[in-house]
């Protein structure tokens, strides 16, 4: 394989040589209308919690008759993502969305962007370094803080916990890893925290928990990051060691995720796992959608509270605005407020 900067590389000379004509034959976007050209990228299709984003995309942008390009999918590759981009650059976008799963391979193709002054809004996702226009983003350090929490009081304060940890270069795994391990050290120092780096992959997930479960079979928490590509592995493979026992029962492992999928809500309620943290995926496509057009349209935004119960804060290279993310656990697993149980409606 090679070096990840050589095929970055690769990837913008391999983009550098697609023509007009030939993008041309593939666009299937909106009418324009007279409104600004917006490209969007989807960073991944292996995730339940991206394909619901990328339903929300879908009917969002129809229902504003917004004016968008094809919209592509970078498929959790850094170089596809470049690729992808460049494609955006050279037919006309006045502004991209994208989600970058690799926040630090990133940063030239936001320079090269903010030289030609086409604003970047950057969904759930931030940048290590380079300008964009805004973040769309809840509180990753929250979803750990949150994650311990839950876990600690559940467990008395002891026991073992494996932590399904996402990608480290991403600055999302770095700081729900990192808030997370901060939270057990200082409230927590009983719990023993068995860290599980998986890239976001589902299969790597699966394939360490079962090595882990082998060597401590006493193990009584489990921290899935992303429920997205995380639970159905890790159930299926409670389920093969007969360790998935209801909420209550003897022998319960509790289990906490992030993503806040139907999925998730519906193994809440047979008492599966205990809990999520909902990422608003609805609200990430609502507001990334706004900030594009409203950056095409050179609009610009101030830190401190919104109108939609967020906070814009001020963040190295541009603006970030935090969304909320509730706690979901049996006691309001059916609030209809909460958009994975209403993810359904919208397709």
């Amino acid at each position: 394989m090679k070096p990840r900067t050589a095929r970055v590389f690769a990837a913008v000379a391999a983009a550098g040589l697609l023509t007009a004509a030939a993008t041309a034959c593939n666009r299937d976007g909106s009418d324009g209308g007279g409104k600004p050209s917006i490209g969007i990228d989807l960073p991944r299709a292996d995730s339940d919690f991206w394909n619901a984003y990328a339903d929300y995309i879908k009917a969002d942008v129809k229902a504003g008759g917004l004016n968008t390009q094809p919209v592509s999918n970078s498929q959790n590759d850094v170089t596809k993502l470049i690729s992808n981009v460049q494609v955006m650059e050279q037919t006309g976008a006045e502004a991209v969305v994208m989600a970058p799963q690799d926040t630090g391979a990133i940063t030239s193709t936001l320079d090269r962007l903010a030289k030609k002054k086409i604003p970047v809004v950057s969904v759930d996702t931030r940048p290590d370094k380079g300008e964009v226009y805004m973040v769309v983003r809840a509180d990753n350090k929250a979803y750990g803080t949150k994650s311990c929490e839950y876990l600690g009081k559940q467990l008395g304060g002891k026991g073992k916990v494996a932590e399904l940890q996402g990608d480290l270069t991403s600055i999302n795994g770095r700081e729900r890893s990192e808030a997370f391990a901060a939270c057990m050290k200082k409230r927590f120092p009983r719990i023993r925290v068995f860290e599980l780096p998986t890239n976001w992959d589902g299969a790597v997930a699966s394939s360490k928990l079962q090595t882990l479960l082998s060597q401590h079979r006493d193990l009584n928490g489990v921290y899935m990051q992303a429920g997205g590509v995380f639970l159905q592995p890790t159930l299926s493979l409670l389920r093969q060691k007969a360790l998935l026992k209801p909420a209550g029962a003897e022998g319960h492992i509790t289990v906490i995720s992030n993503d806040g999928i139907p999925q998730e809500f519906a193994a809440i309620r047979k008492g599966e796992i205990d809990a999520t943290i909902s990422q608003p995926a609805d609200l990430y496509s609502k507001y990334a959608l706004h900030y594009a057009q409203a950056a095409a349209e050179g609009k610009t935004f101030e830190p401190g509270p919104t109108d939609h119960h967020s906070e814009i804060v001020k963040i190295p290279g541009g603006l970030e605005d935090q969304l909320p993310a509730p706690l979901v656990t049996k006691e309001n697993v059916d609030d209809q407020e909460l958009w994975g149980n209403s993810v359904d409606k919208k397709k």
